[in-house]
């Protein structure tokens, strides 16, 4: 009996082993849904990472057995959870082109509409694996249950602690004197950036070694001396632009920025051919008014991060590589960030949607913003318009606008409104009633081929109501300009590669529009001469300004030397780049083709986006004033 129970533990400890190493390569093919290339990670040059990514997957499978004691509960919840985990991970490499990330985490908040964004086929694909798996081994634990190992408390404390410890670990992995970067260094591993991180290290490594990252790494020479030399020197930049600015009271002015989600003309999208024109009045709108193409730092995703860098001006290439999201990584750690609602007397954001989704709730509260309506709230903070369009489950765009047009006549004078629009999200599998438009092209696969004419249809609503909406601002006699930008791609394209066409597919549409009565009443432009053809979100606050013939404080002095005389900038999906950088033309500049001008610049920049957000708030005061 002695030498039988001795045989059965064996063979628990031989299937757990086996079992880290097969949900280890699950977890790499599901990165990289490439077997040639899964199996040139595992068994290549990053052997050794695999290696430690099935360690720990293990101390987690005896983790999970020291909590539950019974054996075949465990291999359920150990195999149904690494399968989500897979299957959600592959999902967002083909949405967002990145790996489920601890900042992600904060989305389970709101895991209904999660569950929203899958398609029939593969809830039901998946939920009759899950059924499998698990009605297996509930069985085979009626079953055979009690001659399998069962831990003492002892032994089971040690396992959770041992568990808990391997995990808690990697909390020091961006250390580089902690022990975690050292054997994670011998290992092979690196954390330079996130998608080749997770490609050659495996999703799961970099999912760990990125629960705490640096903000920013420090910039050379910064120290309090130089940044007050900064400030010095863009208080004089300030002068020398406002001489040339009328408007010195910005409270009288009303701005808008509008955040149209998914919003990119698909005609520039290569090898993609419509049938007809989905957004004819925003792009004589464009013609018109000071317009261009945005520089997206995400592909399919990261709304939050471009909603960032428009409403503070800092970058996001200029971050540490592992920094994903500011709104839940970098603004819950500062008192009184930099934004532009803090120059307004009066704020407020709407977003037709979930308030919590990247930290929105808290975030706005940091920018001082007054006022934040949302589909959870309640009472006088309540949406006025919440119709959708047929077939559709998010709030529509000419809803958002009439929310916005209220919001505008509720103040006698200027304000300032941050508009996050969540029609054309993501899921593009409705039925739109009457769906005119159609596409050929080697560009999107024909599975998704219905999701771009679906995509397409959205779009055409959301071209007619922003004319709608134009137009009733229009008539309200207070000058109002709004800035108006697409966040990034819809993660549809996929017969294209990425990395070939990394400019187009990072581009979106923008323009800025002042009103009748701004036009009229000097505090606005039609368009601006010499606006930038190609800029990026953190361009947008200058431009603004710009257009509204408003003086600067140095700060935006500093926005707008980095706008008129640095080419755009993004973060770059390249491995081997910490940034993307693109004239006007959309073609990239290498780094060291810059001019010695531009790269002065863009090393204040950074000493100020450092101080601002990582160091010690030198600038912040006076760099305001």
């Amino acid at each position: 009996m002695h030498k039988k129970s001795h045989k059965i533990e064996g063979l628990q400890i031989c299937f757990m082993v086996v079992s880290a190493f097969v949900v280890g390569a699950i977890l790499n093919f599901a990165q990289t849904n490439d077997f040639i290339f899964t199996s040139q990670i595992i068994f290549g040059t990053n052997f050794n990472t695999y290696l430690l990514t099935v360690l720990i997957l293990f101390i987690i499978y005896l983790g999970i057995y020291g909590v539950v004691n019974r054996f075949f509960y465990t291999s359920a919840i150990y195999f149904v959870f690494f399968m989500i985990y897979a299957v959600a991970d592959r999902l967002k490499v083909i949405y967002r082109s990145e790996p489920i990330l601890p900042s992600d985490l904060l989305m389970l908040r709101n895991s209904r509409s999660l569950l929203s964004m899958l398609t029939p086929g593969l809830i039901i694909k998946v939920g009759l694996i899950l059924i499998v798996l698990v009605g297996g081994f509930i069985f085979l634990e009626k079953k055979y249950g009690q001659k399998m190992l069962h831990f003492k408390t002892w032994v089971r404390l040690i396992l959770i602690g041992l568990m808990a410890f391997s995990i808690g670990i990697f909390y020091t992995a961006d250390n580089t004197d902690s022990m975690t970067y050292k054997i994670l260094a011998a290992s092979g591993y690196t954390n330079s950036n996130i998608n080749r991180s997770a490609n050659s290290n495996g999703p799961m490594l970099t999912f760990l070694g990125n629960m705490y990252v640096d903000v920013m790494d420090k910039p050379a020479g910064y120290s309090k001396a130089k940044m007050l030399q900064i400030v010095e020197k863009y208080q004089a930049e300030a002068k020398s632009i406002n001489k040339h600015r009328d408007n010195n009271n910005l409270q009288d002015q009303t701005l808008i920025f509008v955040l149209s989600e998914s919003f990119s003309d698909p005609t520039r999208v290569p090898n993609i051919s419509l049938n007809q024109d989905p957004m004819s009045n925003i792009r004589n709108l464009k013609n018109n008014t000071t317009s261009g193409l945005m520089m997206s730092s995400g592909y399919g995703g990261s709304t939050a991060n471009m909603e960032y860098m428009a409403l503070t001006g800092l970058a996001m290439n200029q971050f540490s590589n592992s920094l994903q999201t500011p709104y839940t990584q970098v603004v819950n750690k500062q008192d009184g960030p930099i934004n532009i609602a803090n120059s307004f007397k009066t704020s407020a954001a709407i977003h037709p949607y979930h308030g919590n989704f990247y930290n929105r709730n808290s975030v706005y509260k940091s920018f001082g913003i007054k006022s934040f309506k949302n589909i959870d709230t309640t009472g006088d903070a309540t949406l006025k318009y919440s119709k959708t369009l047929p077939g559709m489950d998010y709030i529509s765009d000419e809803s958002a606008y009439n929310d916005a047009v209220w919001q505008v006549n509720q103040v006698t004078g200027g304000q300032f409104i941050n508009l996050v629009t969540m029609q054309n999200h993501m899921p593009y599998t409705n039925d739109y009633d009457n769906n005119q438009f159609t596409n050929t092209g080697t560009g999107v696969s024909d599975d998704n081929r219905k999701q771009v004419n679906n995509y397409a249809k959205g779009m055409s609503y959301t071209d007619t109501s922003t004319l709608s909406f134009l137009n009733q601002l229009d008539q309200i006699d207070k000058p109002i300009t709004v800035v108006w930008y697409g966040d990034h791609l819809p993660g549809i394209y996929d017969g294209n590669n990425l990395y070939e066409n990394n400019i187009v597919e990072h581009q979106t549409d923008y323009f800025i529009y002042s009103n009748k009565y701004a036009r009229n009443h000097n505090y606005g432009t039609t368009k601006l001469t010499n606006a930038t053809q190609v800029t990026d979100p953190n361009g947008f606050i200058p431009l603004a300004l710009e257009q509204m013939n408003q003086k600067v404080t140095p700060y935006y002095a500093l926005l707008t030397e980095i706008q008129q005389k640095v080419p755009a900038m993004a973060k770059s999906i390249d491995e081997n780049s910490d940034g993307l950088y693109v004239d006007e033309n959309s073609k990239e500049i290498s780094k060291k083709d810059l001019t010695a001008e531009q790269k002065n610049l863009i090393a204040d920049y950074k000493l100020v986006q450092y101080d601002l957000t990582a160091g010690q708030n030198y600038s912040k005061k006076l760099i305001n004033k």
